[in-house]
């Protein structure tokens, strides 16, 4: 029988491959050994598409340790000259592990790949800072920002941004300024950073005459985050009709709407006891052709179930499901915690055990919520049944919230206090609050079932020191 004849893999062929394959780790492996078993396989010659492709694909895995390897390798291998996106990239991938000195490192290594930096890569640099809080490095990086390159508008945007970020709108104005006095022109971005910032520090007022500034001497038209942004801080402040005013020049100046707006509106309407207009948002929302999306009717379920009323918080889920748009967690969170707090645990744990079936799994704070709710109401069976399952899928208690309740548990004087004890044993989870809770309930209760707790815990793990 013939057997089946190897075919070579080309570079083209082996950039496709790394497109197609989803594991990053299987990726790198192909990536170092494309003709392996072929009896006939040479040096392969990397194209800067495969080095593209894998250091992309190791990076979003935060596999940086052999990302940096294939790095060396692009370094040495002289017949590539990268392009400055891989490294703008890469800088990228470090802001979000929170790597700002390995964002910095390879800064200062750009040139050493045979590549120029420009202010692409400054500010994708000073951005990474930016997102690592690093405010004292950006300063440096933008005091010799002229030996790389000339900052332009996006330049700027960073620093404004992260100014406003610091709250320190005065920064703000001083970086503006220094924009202008250099000849940048301002965009819509700059405009918006800094109106968002004005209003993140209550100065309403200056970002209301910057938006007309923006208008009348740039011509520059505000787009619906800087809506947005002056929207939320009116509600913020309680004016209420001015925002729903300011929503009408949006319609006015034929602005793009979007669900955040009605959101904003909707959250700032049951702030102001005004919950007899959110239909008519609701349903303006929809006639105007802006779909409500999940953070809309989580706005409307809070809402709601402040107001204890639940049976409309369950109305705005299930119209929530109908319309094609699927709840997240915190849908449910809300109802259930709103349902703990008025002491209804048994509809709150009955939603728990429904989510599975709508398609959301519980989280940590799902059942945390339970088991305060459960506590509260003294249902410690219970409460220990939520510890057990918290238990099962891996998630922990929070040990100040269970602290509190040891007193009650105490005195109940019942075997629910043995099994809730067992279940922090298992979690490993008895901090010195709760040891010394332990002897105080040995000390007073004598019995058989304490000292076989007792001898339980010392047998599962060694006593606190202290």
């Amino acid at each position: 029988m013939q057997t089946a004849k190897k075919v070579m893999v080309s570079p083209f062929r082996l950039s496709s491959l790394l497109r197609r394959e989803k594991d990053p780790k299987l990726a790198l492996h192909l990536f170092l050994n494309p003709n392996r078993h072929h009896p006939n396989a040479k040096p392969f010659r990397h194209s800067l598409l495969s080095y593209d492709l894998i250091i992309s694909k190791l990076g979003r895995a935060k596999m940086f340790s052999e990302m940096e390897n294939i790095m060396e390798k692009l370094k040495h291998d002289t017949r590539i000259n990268p392009q400055e996106i891989i490294f703008c990239n890469i800088m990228t991938f470090y802001s979000r592990a929170r790597l700002p000195n390995k964002a910095l490192q390879l800064f200062d290594e750009i040139p050493s790949y045979r590549c120029p930096r420009t202010v692409k890569a400054v500010n994708t640099l000073l951005n990474s800072l930016l997102i690592c809080s690093e405010f004292d490095k950006m300063v440096e990086v933008f005091a010799g920002i002229e030996n790389y390159a000339n900052p332009d508008a996006c330049t700027y945007n960073i620093l404004i941004n992260a100014c406003c970020v610091r709250l320190s709108t005065e920064s703000a104005w001083n970086v503006f300024d220094e924009m202008l006095s250099r000849g940048i022109a301002p965009n819509v971005v700059t405009f918006g950073t800094l109106i968002n910032g004005l209003c993140a520090n209550w100065e309403l007022d200056a970002a209301f005459s910057l938006k007309t500034r923006m208008e009348r001497d740039f011509k520059i038209r505000p787009d619906a985050h800087i809506y947005i942004a002056l929207i939320k801080g009116l509600c913020c402040v309680f004016r209420l009709d001015e925002a729903i005013k300011l929503k009408g020049e949006m319609l006015t100046k034929k602005v793009r709407l979007v669900p955040a707006v009605y959101t904003t509106l909707i959250s700032a309407s049951f702030k102001a006891n005004r919950k007899g207009e959110v239909s008519g948002l609701l349903e303006e929302m929809r006639r105007n052709g802006c779909k409500p999306d999940t953070v809309t009717y989580n706005a409307m379920i809070h809402g709601y179930c402040k107001e204890k009323e639940f049976v409309l918080a369950f109305g705005a889920l299930s119209e929530m499901e109908k319309n094609g748009c699927k709840p997240d967690v915190i849908s449910f969170n809300v109802i259930i915690g709103g349902l703990c707090r008025e002491r209804k645990v048994s509809e709150a744990y009955d939603l728990l055990e429904d989510m599975p079936r709508r398609g959301c799994a519980p989280d940590v704070v799902t059942y945390r919520t339970l088991f305060d709710g459960f506590c509260d109401v003294k249902k410690f069976k219970e409460a220990a049944s939520i510890l057990d399952e918290m238990n099962f899928v891996g998630y922990a208690h929070h040990t100040c919230s269970a602290s509190k309740y040891v007193d009650a548990l105490l005195l109940a004087k019942n075997k629910e206090l043995l099994a809730y004890m067992f279940m922090l044993v298992k979690r490993n989870s008895l901090d010195r609050y709760m040891w010394r809770l332990v002897i105080c309930l040995l000390c007073k209760d004598g019995s058989l079932d304490a000292h076989e707790l007792f001898d339980g815990l010392i047998n599962s793990h060694s006593l606190p020191v202290g």
